[in-house]
């Protein structure tokens, strides 16, 4: 559980920032202001989402780079970093789809539905920056986590007590 303190602070601080930015924005009165909000957030969460992605199936590539690494240079801390290495699996995976399902909702086309009730773009609007807040949280833990365990194989292979 000690290994998931720091991740979780960043994950908790980012969505801390996240709600004190959504609340500085101020209510969404109705469909016309929502619409207008809603295509200024697709456009930058369609990048934010596209990069998350990225830098997701990037580290989890990387992380098998990484085992192999461990296995070489020694045997000594293998358990600790292959634990390290499974979390920040498990964080990529849930930041990859998360960021794959924001995507999805993101390249709807809100403007063309008609008949849609007028609450229905507030409610969308305030899921959407919900969803970009968790991704980006999701990506803040898993580098923090990326840091820790990067620390600690340069401590354990750096050769005197530099680190």
């Amino acid at each position: 559980m000690k290994h998931w303190i720091w991740p979780g602070v960043t994950f908790l601080l980012i969505c801390t920032f996240g709600y004190g930015a959504r609340q500085a924005i101020g209510s969404v009165y109705g469909s016309g202001e929502a619409m207008v909000l809603l295509e200024s957030l697709a456009r930058s969460g369609l990048y934010l989402g596209s990069a998350t992605a990225t830098a997701s199936a990037t580290t989890l590539a990387l992380m098998l780079t990484l085992i192999g690494m461990v296995r070489r240079a020694d045997q000594e801390f293998a358990h600790r970093i292959y634990g390290n290495v499974e979390r920040i699996a498990r964080l990529s995976v849930i930041s990859l789809m998360t960021s794959l399902i924001l995507l999805m909702i993101l390249v709807f086309p809100v403007g063309e539905f008609d008949g849609m009730p007028s609450n229905w773009y507030p409610i969308l609007y305030e899921t959407l920056f919900g969803g970009v807040v968790l991704v980006i949280a999701l990506l803040g833990a898993t580098v923090i986590m990326l840091y820790r365990t990067i620390r600690h194989v340069i401590a354990k292979v750096t050769p005197g007590d530099e680190v």
